[in-house]
């Protein structure tokens, strides 16, 4: 099969396997679905039936929300996604299927020994608004008339998330938004429902302090003459996340039950009078209201304000450089669900992009934030941070190398 692949894809066979590249792949279904006729791997069908908000699955929910995403999945993280460790006989959600579902990778070298990260353990900057989530995942309906709540208990007090519906068999992000402690710590997040499956009951948070570790001071006498610029680091980050969640109505549905009784009049005469009532058997309408954030960011490097060749592209011995980031957040949810970007700090080529960093100077703060940093060393790389509710509950990164 790998030399078919080699040569389908004009690649020779023996760069395929030298274990530089690894194959990925995804079980795709071919359906009729109202008419059309589709094919879909699980992911792709995850997705349509969000935006059908679960029209999908109710017609063929064994195919799309079974045996084709448990068709395959990793047994060990590999290329950035998890392993899956839940059921592989029962119908999954399509977080589930979009978070660990329906893929496999075929490696041509040992499996990676690198360990999972710790699920329930994350970090946080002090002082700042954070959005820390679970998903909740139920087997049957939970509707209006029974809704589901979720509390998050910590350092002495709790937030309940209240009137929870979730779709049989479906799941959705529940979370809360609050601002970290002054100082450095740990806290430990306590989390119970009232209904369903939580995927994390406990999530430990480390409160740290991202001004404690900036660069020593550079001397007049500091000499380096074997520096060469390192190459800036590929850092992995997550720039858009996407979540939703599910309401619900009652759909009326009334049907005539028949009550059917004899009315004697005399000796063989008498009618027959139907008793009956109107009865409500209609059912719950679920609906899914799908949001979206996506971060991005813009650098600018310039001579500082004291320099007389401020205005050129040149920079005399003596002075530093200025660095103003601007991080755009774009996102149709309301603000109790996201926070724009709050920090940033550089880390710096004479350090091989490594062990040291400096904390920017917030300029503005808000959806459109923007951070400046005056220093005397050559363009360092800018690292900035965004809290949706989706993903990992770590605010992810995005590494921006100075221009």
């Amino acid at each position: 099969m790998a030399k078919r692949i080699a040569h389908a894809t004009n690649v020779d066979y023996e760069t395929l396997i030298n274990g530089n590249y690894k194959l990925l792949l995804e079980p795709i279904a071919f359906i009729t679905f109202q008419g059309t006729k589709m094919a879909m791997t699980a992911h792709e069908a995850a997705l349509y039936d969000q935006v059908l908000s679960g029209g999908l699955r109710s017609k063929m929910t064994s195919l799309t929300h079974q045996n084709l995403p448990l068709a395959m999945f990793l047994e060990t993280p590999d290329l950035g996604f998890p392993s899956w460790n839940g059921s592989t006989s029962g119908r999954v959600s399509n977080d589930q299927i979009l978070s660990s579902l329906g893929l496999g990778i075929v490696r041509f070298k040992d499996v990676p020994t690198t360990p999972s990260p710790v699920k329930n353990h994350v970090e946080y900057q002090m002082n700042t608004d954070v959005v820390t989530f679970v998903l909740l995942s139920t087997s049957k309906q939970i509707n209006p008339k029974a809704p589901a709540k979720v509390t998050f208990s910590m350092m002495g007090s709790s937030l309940t998330v209240t009137n929870i519906v979730i779709p049989e068999g479906d799941s959705q992000l529940v979370w809360v938004k609050w601002r970290t402690p002054s100082t450095p710590q740990s806290v430990m997040i306590q989390i119970s429902a009232s209904d369903g499956q939580l995927s994390e009951n406990v999530i430990q948070v480390a409160i740290v302090d991202l001004d404690q570790n900036p660069p020593p001071d550079p001397k007049a006498t500091d000499r380096n003459p074997t520096f060469k610029l390192p190459t800036v680091p590929a850092y992995s980050g997550k720039t858009s996340a996407s979540w939703g969640v599910w309401s619900a109505l009652w759909h009326e549905y009334w049907v005539w039950k028949s009550n059917w009784q004899w009315h004697s009049t005399g000796k063989d005469s008498g009618y027959w009078q139907d008793h009956g009532y109107w009865k409500d058997e209609g059912w719950w309408d679920y609906h899914r209201a799908n949001y979206t954030a996506s971060l991005s960011a813009n650098q600018t490097v310039t001579p500082d304000s004291k320099s007389p060749t401020r205005s050129t592209d040149q920079l005399k011995s003596g002075y530093g450089i200025e660095i103003e980031s601007t991080t755009p957040l774009f996102s149709n949810a309301p603000s109790t669900h996201i926070t724009g970007t709050q920090h940033a700090i550089s880390y710096f080529p004479e350090f091989t992009y490594q062990k040291y960093w400096r904390l920017h100077d917030v300029k503005s703060a808000g959806y459109n934030a923007s951070f400046w940093l005056s220093l005397m060393s050559i363009p360092p790389i800018i690292a900035v941070f965004i809290l949706p509710p989706s993903g990992s509950p770590i605010a992810p990164t995005l590494p921006l190398p100075a221009s």
